[in-house]
């Protein structure tokens, strides 16, 4: 049985994954699935994933299913610049407007949600999809937002991370390794172990050198922004899972469920290493 890995091709994730590629033959016990965090999210629920970089939220969508790494994730030091609320308005007066919601990532939709009604005190029309011209926000992740952010189309952009750590003064977790606990059981065990150990690896390796990493990953997942946005983009993110963190993610939990987002706030449960 293969270990099935979900595996993101946004930039954000890169550190994770370039070391791999081009060496699947090295893993053949690894099965590698591409899509975004939504899809890896409803893989991880359904069982057809064992673990993925996904978006925080799903581990408390389904409470008692998962471990979470104990040492990495995906966060910031205030921006993310990948998360972002582009709109036609302060964000102040986007009570009762349209705001776009990107299908991709409910922790980001959960986030935003949270912050415009319990930060901003206002509750805009919320709609899924693409935005179109008649809208008046919307919220967009990942390359996507990158990408947004070179065109300067909205006379106003606000970084969902810098939002919540001015407001909660801790880092933002957008992301979290989460692991099935099927994945914890014979034959999967040792596979899980030794994956985890070369994701460290990879991210060691992205630290020396992101050039080389980029330039691996860019052939596989290019994108339209150019090399120095690209590369420039790292040094907002944070892939530690540090104890601010991990109180972070827990308070994110108490206010979605407070707002009825999600049924429960489950406890933080780690992986044993």
């Amino acid at each position: 049985m293969a270990l099935r890995v979900g595996r993101i091709p946004f930039l954000v994730c890169a550190p994770f994954f370039h070391d791999f590629l081009g060496r699947e033959g090295e893993f053949p016990d690894v099965e590698f699935v591409d899509g975004p965090p939504s899809v890896h999210c409803a893989g991880l629920k359904d069982g057809s994933i064992h673990l993925s970089p996904a978006s925080s939220i799903t581990f408390a969508q389904k409470p008692g299913a998962f471990v979470l790494s104990p040492e990495l994730c995906t966060s910031c030091s205030f921006e993310v610049r990948s998360v972002k609320l582009f709109s036609k308005v302060q964000i102040n007066y986007l009570d009762g407007r349209r705001v776009r919601m990107t299908a991709q990532s409910r922790t980001s939709v959960n986030l935003l949600r949270i912050l415009l009604e319990q930060r901003f005190g206002v509750r805009p029309e919320y709609a899924d999809g693409a935005y179109r011209e008649g809208d008046d926000a919307c919220l967009l992740i990942g390359d996507q937002a990158l990408e947004e952010n070179e065109r300067h189309r909205f006379p106003h952009d606000y970084d969902l991370g810098t939002l919540w750590q001015e407001w909660q003064e801790v880092p933002f977790v957008f992301g979290a390794w989460i692991i099935s606990k099927s994945a914890l059981e014979e034959p999967l065990k040792n596979t899980l172990k030794r994956y985890m150990e070369a994701t460290r690896v990879s991210i060691e390796r992205f630290r020396e050198n992101p050039s080389r990493a980029l330039d691996k990953w860019l052939a596989r997942y290019p994108v339209n922004l150019s090399r120095e946005v690209v590369e420039n983009y790292y040094s907002a993110l944070d892939y530690r899972f540090t104890d601010e963190r991990k109180i972070s993610l827990q308070r994110f939990f108490r206010q979605a469920r407070e707002m009825n987002l999600i049924q429960d706030a489950p406890p933080l449960e780690f992986l044993k290493v």
